[in-house]
Parts: C-alpha cells; sequence; structure tokens
C-alpha cells in the first residue's frame, strides 16, 4: 500500500474501543501509508490520548506535524479523546462537519474529530452509532446517491435507511456481542468440540430464529445438538444463524441491500439475505471510511473548517 511518491495532505483516523488505525492520504482520497494498531480507546492509559497518538504515529513524524487530521470512531465517546456530542437525524455531511470538535494534538496544531449520529428507533427508544456515520457518507459517494437501505454488521450490526444521500432512520442489533456472550458464558457454548461452519446449520438457525420469540428460539441451540438435528461441531453455525435469522426479521425490500464491513462477515449476512429471496451487496468497509472521510475533508477545506 505504501507509496511514498505521492504527496500527503491529511491524515483519516479511526480509532476505536479495541483498535487504532490510521491512513496517510492525498487530496484526493488515495490512500498513500497504513499504520494498525491494537490500541483502542481501553488501552490508553488515563487518558493521555495526545501523547498515545504521537507514538502511534511516530513512523510519520517527518511529515505528520503539517497535515490535517480527521478523526472518527469511538474517541469522540465519553471515554474517548473528547465527547463530541452526536448529530440527530437527518445526517449529511454537511451536518457532521459543522458539528465537528476540535482537540490538540501534541504538535500544537488542531485536529478535528467527526461525531456520531443519534435518532429514535423502531420503538422509539434513543440510538447512537460513532463511526458507521462515516461509512455511510462514504457509501452513498461510492454508488451515486442510490443506496436506500444499508446493513453494516458487527458487533452492534446497524440497519440503516438512506433518502437523498442523508442517513435518515437506523435501528442497532447486538447481534455480535450476544453470539460472544451466549458462545462464551451460556449453557449453550458449553462442552463443544472445535467448530466447524456449516451452511446448512446456519440456514436451519436463519429459518428459526425469524419465528420470533428470541429467548425460547436461542434454547433450540442445545435441543437441535440434543436431538442430532445439528452435529455439536456445527452448533456455533446454527446459534449465529438463529441470531442473524432474529435481526433480518421481517426485512422486506424491493433493491439492493447494501452489506458494509468484513467481508468474511458480509458473506455470512449475504448468504441468509439470498435464502430469504431478496437481493444483497457487499460493500469493503475500509473503502466507505475512507470515501466518507475524503467527502468530510474535502467539503470541509473548501469551507475552511479544516485548515
Amino acid at each position: 500500500m505504501t507509496n511514498m511518491s505521492l504527496k500527503a495532505s491529511w491524515v483519516a483516523v479511526d480509532w476505536g474501543t479495541s483498535n487504532f488505525r490510521a491512513f496517510l492520504m492525498t487530496p484526493e482520497g488515495q490512500t498513500i501509508d497504513k499504520l494498525t494498531a491494537s490500541c483502542g480507546l481501553l488501552a490508553v492509559p488515563n487518558g493521555q490520548f495526545s501523547d498515545t497518538f504521537q507514538q502511534l504515529v511516530s513512523p510519520w513524524a517527518d511529515s505528520i506535524n503539517s497535515l490535517s487530521v480527521l478523526f472518527a470512531g469511538m474517541v469522540g465517546s465519553q471515554q474517548g479523546w473528547r465527547d463530541v456530542p452526536y448529530v440527530s437525524l437527518p445526517v449529511s455531511p454537511d451536518a457532521l462537519i459543522q458539528n465537528m470538535a476540535d482537540v490538540t494534538l501534541p504538535w500544537g496544531k488542531k485536529g478535528w474529530i467527526v461525531p456520531g449520529a443519534t435518532g429514535d428507533n423502531d420503538f422509539d427508544l434513543p440510538d447512537v452509532m460513532r463511526g458507521e456515520e462515516v461509512q455511510l457518507m462514504g457509501l452513498v459517494s461510492l454508488t451515486d446517491n442510490c443506496v436506500t437501505h444499508a446493513i453494516l454488521p458487527g458487533t452492534h450490526s446497524k440497519h440503516v435507511h438512506v433518502k437523498s444521500g442523508e442517513l435518515t432512520h437506523f435501528q442497532t442489533y447486538m447481534t455480535g456481542e450476544l453470539f460472544s456472550v451466549l458462545k462464551q458464558h451460556s449453557i449453550l457454548g458449553r462442552q463443544l468440540p472445535e467448530q466447524q461452519h456449516c451452511d446448512t446449520s446456519y440456514l436451519l438457525g436463519v429459518d428459526a430464529g425469524r419465528k420470533g420469540a428470541l429467548s425460547s428460539v436461542l434454547f433450540s441451540a442445545r435441543t437441535q445438538r440434543l436431538f442430532n438435528h445439528v452435529a455439536p461441531e456445527n452448533v456455533e453455525s446454527y446459534l449465529s444463524g438463529v441470531l442473524i435469522g432474529a435481526e433480518l426479521g421481517t426485512l422486506n425490500e424491493d433493491g439492493p441491500i447494501y452489506l458494509v464491513g468484513d467481508e468474511k462477515l458480509c458473506q455470512r449476512y449475504l448468504l441468509a439475505i439470498e435464502h430469504l429471496d431478496l437481493q444483497g451487496k457487499i460493500m469493503s468497509g475500509d473503502e466507505c471510511f475512507l470515501a466518507g472521510m475524503t467527502t468530510i475533508y474535502q467539503q470541509s477545506r473548501n469551507r475552511c473548517h479544516v485548515a
């Protein structure tokens, strides 16, 4: 990826709870270099974000002092460098830009944190996201504004609706976190042999998960094994299917559902979506993130918001 012959003008940073990623970028949005570290917010000692950031980007010490730096993700949360208030729906690049908050970088220059988004979900309960809003802005730019529905699978999966290039509605599902908790800390994951993925068991779980009453259906991850309907080595595939099937619920879309994120996880969602006779299209989470950050950088620079 490294191409130091290109001229860098800014840095895009994705700083989450568990990981840190920084991208050295051209004005047009090409990636020159990338840094990654297992140094999320929880690993920053005593709130020393400035010093930690300087250490993490030390390979770029000769050039970064003169560059603009944009941050996104949980770095703008209550546990982050600065608590940046969420922007209420509908959310556009302009709304994100107008609500960015600054932090002082180790060398004295200002860096800018992109805010998250908030709105009420289908149950009239408050919902939030940080980082995904940037991916969605990037998805809109990469697809020429043809997106209406997207899913961002992950620990806290997001289902989003977009209209005229703006994020208008979203809902969070704790699918990934529930899978981890149930696998590690419930009877469903006890005394299992080494697991192997099985599409048949997974889709059996998807169908079960769509029945509703999740807390009841989940128990079938035990009973399906007891009665030899699911092999012991495929129980996690079935459990994954139950949770994803419950998440997809009554999903019914005419157009393609864009899946944004990790390729392997998106493929699992795509299998379920196609099983339900719906259309899905996978988009790289990294490409969407960088496209979104580039849009924000270029528009904020044009308005003299970012030096």
